[in-house]
C-alpha cells in the first residue's frame, strides 16, 4: 500500500461523505486533516432529532442498506449487534386502496376500470404503439415514463408521484438519472398478473435493511465523531478532527486559504468540499473565478423537503415500513412508520412489544415549480393523513406529538442539463485542488444514498493519498485535445438505489427475457418509476 503522504486535506461538512472522508483518513494513518462543520452536530441529513415527548426523528425516509463490503464493515465496528433487521414492506395509495409496490406489478389491486387502463397503455407502449415508440427515443424523464408505461400507468401513479418526488415536470429531468434502477416488466408479465390475481411483491426474505437499535438513522454518524475525536457526548477535544460550529463562508482557490464565519482560517493542498456545488461555485469561491463557473453552476436544480412526524398515543396499526402517495388529497409523496424500524423510535423505550406509541414521518417536496407554506404543512399533514386513510378524525385526539424540519436542499434535481454542467465544472475545481462530492456536492441522485455517499467520502481519500480511482461517482476523465482533463459521466460503476437490471423489451414475437434479472435489493430511497 502507498504510504499517506503530509499534505494538508481539509473536509468542508461532516455528513455521510465528509465523516467517510476523515474516518478513511484515519484508518490510512492521515493525520494532517481537519474536517469542518458548520452545526454544533455530525451527521448532516443523515442526523436524528429527539423531541420533549421521546419520539426519535430522522430526515426523511432513512434505511441502512450497502452496496460495499467497507460501508458494511464500518457499520458492523462503529455499531456491533446494535441494530435491527427489519422486512422491507412497501404499498402505493391510491383510489382508496393499498397496492403492493411495484406498482406496474400489482395493478390488478386496482379499480377495473383504472387496472384495464393500465394494462392496454402498457401493452401499446411496449409494442410500438405509444407516442414514444421506444425508451430509446425519449428526450427526458417524462418521454422515458410515457414509453416504458404507457398513458394509464403514467397517468394514475408515475406522473403524479414523480412530481410530488420532485416537485419539478418530469420533462425538466433527464433520464441517465434512472441507470438500471427501473423494474420493467414485459405487459405478458402484467397481463398474466392482472387475469390470475398473482401478487408480484417488491419485498420478501432477501429484501431486508438494518437500522440502529437506538438513536435513529443519526446515531450510526454520530459514532463517526468519537473516532474523530470528539467526546461521547459529541463535544470537541484538543485532539479532535472535527471542528464544529465552523461555517465556511469563502474559499480562495489562488492562495488555497479557507476561512470562517469566526474570522479564523486554515489552508489546503486538496479540499473535499461536501456543500451544495451550487452556493460553493456562487458564494464561496473567491480568486481567479471565471465567470462561466459561477453561470453554469447556477443552473443546476434542486428541491426542499418538509419532514413533518407525528406521534399517537397508540399502538401501531401496521406492519408496512413506508409508502407512496400519488393523489392530491395529501401533500406528501411518502409516509414511514418509523415506530416499525425499532421499539426505541417512541417513548416507549422498551422491547416487550407492548407498544403504546406509534410514530409516522410525512415528507413533502417543494420548489418554485410546487411551493408549499411552511407555516400550515404540519396541519395539512395531518389532513391528508386523515384524507389518505391512514388516521381517523377521532384518531387525532391521541397525537402528542408534531416535529417539523425543513431541508432547503433534500433532492438535487437530475436535470436535462445535469451532466453536460458537471462534466465541466467539476474538473475545474479538481485543477484548483478542490473535490466536490456528497449528495450535493457531487449533484448525482443516483448515487447519493447515505452509502454511496459516506463512499464518494472513503474513495476521494483513497485517490487522493493512495492514487487509487474512483468508481462510485461514475466519472471518466480524458485528456482534451488542449491538454485539459475532461469529465465523461457515465454509469456508475456502484449502482444507484437497489437497481435492477433493465430488461430490453421486445415487440411481441421477439424472445426478450422475460421479468427483472439480476436484482438488487433494497436500497434507501426508491425512484417513482419503480426501482426498488
Amino acid at each position: 500500500m502507498t504510504q499517506p503522504s503530509n499534505q494538508r486535506i481539509v473536509i468542508l461538512g461532516a455528513g455521510p461523505t465528509g465523516l467517510g472522508a476523515g474516518y478513511r483518513l484515519k484508518e490510512i494513518g492521515q493525520t494532517n486533516f481537519t474536517l469542518y462543520e458548520a452545526l454544533p452536530y455530525v451527521g448532516g441529513l443523515s442526523h436524528s432529532f429527539r423531541d420533549d415527548v421521546g419520539f426519535t426523528w430522522d430526515i426523511g425516509g432513512h434505511v441502512m442498506f450497502s452496496h460495499y463490503s467497507y460501508y458494511d464493515r464500518v457499520f458492523d465496528e462503529l455499531m456491533g449487534d446494535e441494530f435491527t433487521l427489519n422486512n422491507r414492506e412497501s404499498w402505493v395509495r391510491i383510489a382508496g386502496r393499498w397496492v403492493p409496490y411495484p406498482f406496474q406489478n400489482n395493478i390488478r389491486y386496482l379499480p377495473r376500470e383504472m387496472a384495464h387502463d393500465c394494462i392496454q397503455g402498457l401493452i401499446r407502449a411496449q409494442t410500438g404503439r405509444g407516442a414514444i415508440k421506444s425508451h430509446h427515443e425519449a428526450k427526458n424523464f417524462g418521454e422515458f415514463i410515457d414509453a416504458v408505461f404507457g398513458e394509464g400507468i403514467a397517468r394514475h401513479f408515475m406522473r403524479p408521484y414523480n412530481f410530488k418526488v420532485w416537485a419539478c415536470p418530469p420533462e425538466v429531468m433527464n433520464k441517465e438519472w434512472i441507470g438500471e434502477r427501473v423494474a420493467v416488466i414485459d405487459y405478458e408479465r402484467a397481463l398474466k398478473n392482472l387475469v390470475l390475481g398473482t401478487d408480484d411483491f417488491g419485498w420478501g426474505p432477501n429484501n431486508r435493511f438494518k437500522f440502529p437499535r437506538k438513536g435513529g438513522t443519526g446515531e450510526f454518524y454520530r459514532r463517526f465523531g468519537p473516532v474523530l475525536g470528539l467526546t461521547e457526548e459529541g463535544a470537541e477535544t484538543p485532539e479532535s478532527h472535527i471542528r464544529l460550529r465552523k461555517r465556511c463562508v469563502e474559499v480562495n482557490v489562488d492562495t488555497r486559504t479557507v476561512r470562517f464565519e469566526d474570522g479564523t482560517t486554515d489552508t489546503y493542498d486538496a479540499l473535499v468540499s461536501t456543500m451544495p456545488l451550487d452556493i460553493l461555485c456562487t458564494k464561496i469561491l473567491t480568486g481567479d473565478v471565471p465567470g462561466w463557473v459561477r453561470d453554469e453552476a447556477s443552473r443546476l436544480r434542486h428541491s426542499g423537503g418538509h419532514m413533518v412526524g407525528v406521534g399517537i398515543r397508540r399502538p401501531c396499526p401496521s406492519t408496512k415500513s413506508w409508502m407512496y402517495f400519488p393523489e392530491e388529497n395529501c401533500p406528501f409523496y411518502r409516509v414511514t412508520y418509523l415506530s416499525n424500524y425499532s421499539p426505541f423510535m417512541t417513548p416507549d423505550d422498551n422491547t416487550s412489544g407492548e407498544s403504546r406509541f406509534y410514530s409516522l414521518l410525512c415528507e413533502t417536496s417543494c420548489s418554485p415549480f410546487k411551493p408549499v407554506n411552511g407555516g400550515t404543512i404540519v396541519e395539512e399533514t395531518i389532513r391528508g393523513l386523515i384524507n389518505a386513510g391512514l388516521i381517523t378524525e377521532e384518531e387525532t385526539e391521541d397525537i402528542v406529538s408534531t416535529w417539523h424540519y425543513y431541508a432547503d436542499y433534500s433532492y438535487p434535481t437530475p436535470s436535462v442539463e445535469r451532466d453536460e454542467i458537471l462534466s465541466r465544472v467539476i474538473p475545474w475545481l479538481e485543477e484548483r485542488g478542490v473535490y466536490s462530492r456528497g449528495r450535493f456536492g457531487m449533484w448525482k441522485y443516483e448515487v447519493a444514498n447515505t452509502d454511496h455517499t459516506l463512499m464518494q467520502g472513503v474513495e476521494v481519500v483513497n485517490r487522493l493519498v493512495l492514487g487509487e480511482p474512483e468508481t462510485t461517482i461514475g466519472v471518466v476523465y480524458k485528456i482534451t485535445e488542449d491538454g485539459r482533463q475532461a469529465a465523461v459521466h457515465e454509469r456508475s460503476v456502484k449502482a444507484g438505489s437497489g437497481e435492477k437490471r433493465l430488461v430490453e423489451v421486445k415487440p411481441s414475437g421477439g424472445a426478450a427475457p422475460v421479468g427483472d434479472t439480476n436484482a438488487a435489493p433494497i436500497g434507501e430511497e426508491e425512484s417513482g418509476v419503480g426501482g426498488d
